[in-house]
């Protein structure tokens, strides 16, 4: 028995077994320590006197809410048990006649207030959470909203499978004066708004709501994995796209904005919502604070900084591709994409996203290890950190210089990329102002037809 407080728990070892240590100060407020390591808060009393049955209730993990938050909660419910309240029962009791629609709503304001863990432990983002809210206003609610969570089966779940699947809930509707919402169907979408049901479902059982996962054992179609990749015709065509774009008018942010896609295999978040501060231009790298990955640094080669050089940016906006107005990105790059590659039939089907493929398999191609394959293009695997990126920088660099002068020669309709290295000191004297790495090792590229 001891006072439980931050230091207690985080001091409460893990011993391969599952036990509990309770609180000195309030009978019956505890922790729950698992196998795996995972602490979360507890209430725990008993109705019928000894020998009755045991009522107990999770509050929250340990890290998501904090021990004097979990006191506090703790308090509260066995304030309710004091006064010969039965709080446990009473909140399963609620709960039982809640409906799906319901349920989403809770998870929703949980998860908001992160109390929802999703990738390693960590609170959803905010696109993350967007994804989720509309998943659940245009899947979840119109097939299932009505339905007692309770009542909720594995033939159900299976029904919502093909239902989405079959594209019963696609919309084109207009949002708004400018706005347009596409909801499609299909097997990728019903197979991510499943994991999203059973992430929820899986709320509903920690809150004693249902015993079970209705979607667990419910076989679920394939994702839809992207293969799709661009070869050397293909590129030659891509660079074709952006230059009749920009002669018909189209806009030269938007061009960079798919040269950098494509000479870095970033994702397309990453370059809408790239920030200036994150171009370390002498020690040749992209520091991003946020990714799907987490923190993440990338090399970043001579051709990636010409781009990037080429960018007027604005003191007023922090952002490397700025918006015209305000100080936002710029956020046409979906519809100027699309634009672009509708100009050449081979580029039918090709998205932001089949750069980033391109780009890795390009870079395999060239013979290079999955793991630094992984490290250009941030993977969590490959994730690097500033002290790996220092300790390798020069392997990386020379990586993903190649990778990119490949790739620049394939989109000018050219041969293989010839890679000439030049020493620091012959940097320093030659003071490229379009690479921005005066004093640093380099690749200089030529391209050989």
């Amino acid at each position: 028995m001891t006072k439980l407080m931050k230091r207690t728990v985080d001091a409460l070892d893990v011993t391969g077994k599952e036990y509990f240590v309770w609180d000195d100060e309030i009978p019956g407020f505890g922790v729950r320590v698992l196998p795996s390591g995972r602490k979360s808060y507890v209430v725990q009393y008993k109705v019928g006197g000894r020998g009755g049955e045991t009522r107990r209730k999770s509050l929250g993990l340990h890290g998501v809410l904090t021990a004097e938050e979990a006191r506090s909660e703790g308090k509260r419910w066995l304030a309710d048990r004091a006064k010969g309240k039965d709080p446990i029962a009473e909140h399963v009791a609620n709960r039982k006649s809640e409906t799906v629609e319901q349920l989403s709503r809770r998870y929703l304001e949980a998860a908001e207030k992160d109390l929802i863990l999703g990738k390693r432990g960590q609170p959803k983002k905010p696109s993350t959470l967007a994804t989720d809210r509309g998943r659940i206003e245009r899947h979840i609610i119109p097939l299932l909203g009505k339905k007692k969570v309770q009542e909720l089966t594995s033939a159900d779940v299976a029904r919502f499978i093909r239902d989405v699947t079959q594209g019963k809930t696609a919309i084109d509707e207009r949002t708004g004066r400018y706005g347009r919402a596409i909801v499609k169907g299909g097997a990728g979408t019903a197979a991510r708004t499943v994991g999203l049901l059973s992430g929820i479902m899986a709320f509903a059982v920690q809150d004693g709501v249902r015993p079970d996962n209705p979607c667990h054992g419910v076989r679920k179609p394939a994702a839809g994995t992207r293969n799709q990749r661009l070869d050397p015709d293909d590129y030659r065509a891509l660079g074709i796209a952006l230059t009749d774009f920009l002669a018909t008018g189209g806009n030269p942010l938007a061009v960079a904005m798919v040269r950098l896609l494509a000479l870095t295999g970033m994702r397309l978040g990453e370059v809408l919502h790239l920030r200036y501060a994150e171009i370390d231009r002498r020690g040749r790298a992209l520091r991003l604070g946020d990714t799907k990955s987490g923190a993440s640094v990338r090399p970043l080669s001579v051709a990636a900084l010409a781009v990037l050089d080429g960018v007027t940016t604005r003191a007023d906006c922090p952002f490397a591709f700025p918006s015209p107005r305000g100080d936002g990105p710029y956020l046409g790059l979906r519809n100027a994409f699309r634009r672009m590659v509708s100009r050449k039939p081979e580029l039918g089907g090709v998205t932001p996203h089949t750069l980033r493929h391109s780009f890795a398999s390009a870079a395999a191609e060239l013979g290079f290890t999955e793991l630094t394959v992984a490290a250009l293009i941030g993977h969590r695997t490959g994730t690097v950190t500033s002290r790996y990126v220092h300790q390798l920088d020069a392997v990386l660099l020379a990586a993903t210089d190649r990778v990119a002068a490949q790739i620049e020669a394939w989109m000018r309709g050219n041969g293989t990329a010839e890679i000439v290295e030049l020493s620091e000191r012959s940097v320093a004297v030659a003071g490229s102002r379009s690479t921005g790495i005066v004093g640093h090792s380099a690749t200089i590229v030529t391209i050989r037809p």
